[in-house]
């Protein structure tokens, strides 16, 4: 099918503003709405990390089990991203969103009220769908509440968004269960998914979207092969079975490609594969791709870094792990409104080059370094992260037809949690390879190994964003 705006027939009269909000209240209300349900969504894996040997203690479970409190949420947000997107598409980006922060709710209300594992993990697994419909849509709401010529900066405030979630969750859930139980951690969502649902009823968007039925056989295929994938990535990472691996990815394999068939043959595709043929589109999800499995690396390798090679106390590694995050949210906005003014592909290439000059000189940095010494290339990896981010979201988002956001931004969330679960499934590959366990050379090597991976694949990035820019003269 060739590339074409004209894919389906939009519903009349139901696009309240095709190039944004006016400024003023409403708009600033509209981001408010998904600011909320953004924040609650990164939030939600973040303060849970910190709990669980709280949950485990509590619910009489071991360890191991209690990490699929964290697993059961982040699998159901991986199958469901794309049907969601493509749902937004035919029933409007409100609609999902409102859905999603209500499902949120109530899912929360099951976590605070559940006295086993497998309750938890029913309510975390509806979480996760949850929280799939408020991060599949929102490059498309921030497309539809923003102007055009404001796109990049909506971007790099949802950026900044993230980026501050990420640094506060731990504090956050730290300061809450210095006060209460772990329950309170899931109960915070509720007051809070009340106030974005309100405020969604009456501020957000209603957008144009597309007559055409749901289609259901893709949406099995797609979360068939995304599971698959992440159960394949998981036992990599944990030393399961090689056949057990091989099974799993060869699965993943084969309905991947049934689905992508089905796609092409289909005139309404819940995954618009022509989109991919489009350059521009195809190299900023490549890059985008890239750049999330370097950041993966890193995130998880760096607290076993400092932690274990570099004998820093949890105190000292959590204040050195805000680094990179901080600096991401302080570059965000700006890089936002640079990319509304200034070519993305050249922004991009000094973002890329920032991070991985940073994580190059992290994987260098000397025994015993100063917390300043450890902190200002953490910063430069953090800033660089930025100062791509955003530009590369915008080029992405304005390189397919408005009607096709919602997919366009579900692709673009696979992408990046795909990106980051395979990143942190590499440090458990180099973590056993080397031996981390054993300490010493081993676990330096293991460490260094990880950290040296991430900088190859953001340099990867940049050499791929590098045929971008030849494109965009």
């Amino acid at each position: 099918m060739p590339y074409s705006t004209s894919v389906a027939e939009p519903v009349p009269a139901t696009a309240t503003h095709p190039d944004g909000l006016p400024p003023g209240l409403p708009r600033i209300l509209a981001v408010a709405t998904i600011t909320i349900g953004l924040s609650m969504a990164v939030l939600s894996n973040s303060m849970t990390n910190l709990a669980l040997p709280y949950i485990a203690h509590d619910l009489d479970i071991s360890a191991e089990s209690s990490i699929w409190i964290v697993n059961a949420s982040q699998i159901a947000q991986m199958v469901s991203l794309l049907p969601l997107a493509a749902l937004g598409d035919i029933i409007g980006y409100r609609r999902v969103y409102r859905a999603g922060i209500l499902l949120f709710c109530i899912a929360s209300v099951g976590c605070v009220l559940a006295p086993s594992l497998p309750w938890l993990l029913a309510a975390r697994t509806f979480q996760g769908l949850g929280a799939a419909g408020l991060m599949a849509i929102q490059p498309a709401l921030v497309r539809s509440i923003y102007p055009r010529n404001m796109l990049g900066r909506g971007l790099g405030f949802n950026t900044t968004v993230v980026a501050t979630s990420l640094a506060a969750g731990p504090s956050i859930g730290a300061a809450l269960l210095a006060v209460w139980s772990w329950p309170i951690l899931f109960a915070c969502y509720i007051p809070l998914g009340i106030v974005s649902f309100i405020l969604g009823e009456r501020y957000l968007p209603r957008t144009v979207h597309i007559r055409r039925p749901f289609d259901i056989l893709s949406a099995v295929l797609s979360g068939a092969t995304f599971g698959l994938l992440i159960f394949a990535i998981d036992g990599l990472a944990h030393g399961h079975s090689w056949n057990v691996i091989l099974a799993e990815a060869g699965g993943a394999a084969v309905l991947g490609t049934l689905f992508i068939w089905r796609q092409k043959l289909l005139v309404h595709p819940m995954m618009p594969v022509d989109i991919f043929r489009r350059p521009i589109f195809a190299l900023s999800i490549s890059t985008s791709s890239c750049t999330f499995v370097a950041q993966g690396l890193a995130y998880v390798s760096l607290p076993f870094f400092f932690h274990t090679v570099l004998g820093r106390s949890a105190t000292d590694t959590g204040i050195l792990l805000t680094a990179w995050p901080l600096a991401l949210a302080a570059i965000a906005p700006f890089a936002g409104r640079l990319a509304d003014r200034y070519h993305a592909g050249v922004l991009g290439a000094i973002g890329l080059a920032s991070m991985t000059t940073g994580l190059v000189l992290t994987a260098l940095l000397p025994d015993n370094p100063s917390t300043a010494n450890v902190m200002w290339r953490l910063m430069l990896c953090g800033a660089g992260f930025g100062i791509f981010a955003s530009p590369n979201n915008r080029l992405m988002m304005n390189a397919v037809p408005r009607d096709r956001s919602g997919s366009a931004g579900g692709i673009i969330a696979t992408s990046r949690t795909l990106g980051q679960t395979l990143g942190a499934a590499l440090v458990a590959l180099m973590f056993g390879l080397f031996d981390f366990s054993a300490g010493g050379a081993q676990a330096y090597a293991a460490a260094h190994g990880a950290l040296w991976l991430g900088a190859a694949f953001a340099g990867t990035a940049l050499v791929i964003g590098s045929f971008r820019m030849r494109l965009q003269r």
